[in-house]
């Protein structure tokens, strides 16, 4: 059976075929996935209406593709406080924002209460809106700075009121690729083991692959397989988010930076190979939002959000520093031939704007 024939079977593909995959023309591989993708969702695209909140750069771990971490000798540091991040939840909620996505720098100034209590303080005015936030990497160094177990840090998480983890911290799996990229930071081992604490508590994750570095396409599958692995015991990744890698002011040098072909074969594999996830994101805040139009047909059935406002990606290139307005997201979704589907952030239906 060949390899074509073999994903229209909808039979799983091991490290050697998924590698394979990338040698196919990039019309097949959009073919391949788009018709998983029609079986699975029709023309129908989900976004949500969210916010970034990205609370402090100042950061113990040093990773060399990132733009926005900043040293103790950085004069651009600075570190909201729950006040501050409780104003700006509440100009996004009241704006419509159903979901706070929030991401920070690795802190060590902070303390955990820091990190508890401006979710404790949202819940508490805001009982409604769903909290993401604490990725894998920051819970990882919450236990390696201040004494707690990743049980104890993933259940605080919960008492004080997060919904669910983004997917962040991830990068690529490979621990040779992690040892140049981001050494010192939670491991491979570490952020699987985090996450699968965290759907062994009934509640649900993203996850992402950062690509577009140093790493191979081999590197690619083996995430992905590592990922699909999880999933198969635990079933709590509600996305996968293939992250373009972001090449401005950083430290990574001699870079394969990918084409757009490139990526969009990354997107179409990724719907082919994770079978068990059911939603493919194409985030648009690091492929573009072109791109991420075109990535419709290559297996994504999800743009994330309108962001409102985002620190990150925009610190190393993205275009994604001030969102982008719900009209025009639903029209470019529309123009492009697709269906735009708010939803919530656990894949519920809200509007479907026909």
């Amino acid at each position: 059976m060949d390899l074509v024939e073999k994903v229209r079977s909808k039979l799983r593909l091991n490290q050697e075929e998924g590698e394979a995959l990338y040698d196919l023309d990039l019309y097949t591989l959009g073919e391949l996935a788009d018709e998983i993708r029609t079986e699975k969702f029709g023309k129908k695209s989900y976004f949500n209406i969210n916010r970034h909140i990205n609370p402090t750069n100042v950061c113990a771990d040093v990773c060399k593709f990132c733009a926005y971490s900043a040293t103790r000798k950085n004069p651009n540091q600075y570190t909201l406080s729950h006040e501050q991040i409780l104003e700006i939840a509440t100009n996004s909620i009241e704006k419509g924002a159903k979901e706070l996505h929030i991401v920070s720098a690795h802190n060590p100034k902070d303390g955990v209460d820091w990190y508890m209590g401006a979710f404790r303080k949202i819940r508490a005015k805001f009982p409604d809106v769903h909290i993401k936030s604490m990725t894998a990497a920051e819970v990882d160094f919450i236990t390696r700075e201040y004494g707690h177990s990743y049980d104890e840090v993933l259940d605080m998480m919960i008492e004080n009121g997060v919904d669910s983890m983004p997917g962040g911290g991830a990068e690529i799996f490979d621990e040779g690729v992690r040892e140049y990229l981001c050494k010192g930071k939670v491991t491979s081992e570490q952020w699987l083991d985090i996450h699968e604490k965290w759907h062994n508590r009934g509640k649900e994750s993203n996850a992402t692959m950062l690509f577009g570095h140093i790493e191979t396409r081999a590197h690619r599958i083996d995430h992905m397989i590592r990922l699909r692995n999880l999933q198969d015991r635990t079933g709590g990744f509600n996305a996968f988010i293939p992250l373009v890698y972001q090449k401005e002011n950083n430290y990574m040098k001699n870079c394969n930076f990918p084409s757009g072909q490139e990526v969009l074969k990354t997107y179409a594999i990724a719907r082919i190979m994770l079978d068990n996830i059911p939603n493919i994101k194409a985030y648009w805040a690091t492929s573009t939002i072109n791109l991420a139009l075109i990535a419709q047909e290559f297996g994504a059935n999800d743009l994330d959000g309108t962001i409102e406002k985002e620190a990150i990606q925009s610190a190393a290139g993205a275009a994604s520093a001030n969102g982008m307005e719900l009209d025009d997201f639903i029209d470019l979704i529309k123009n492009s031939g697709f269906t735009p589907v708010e939803r919530d952030s656990l894949y519920n239906e809200l509007k479907v704007y026909a």
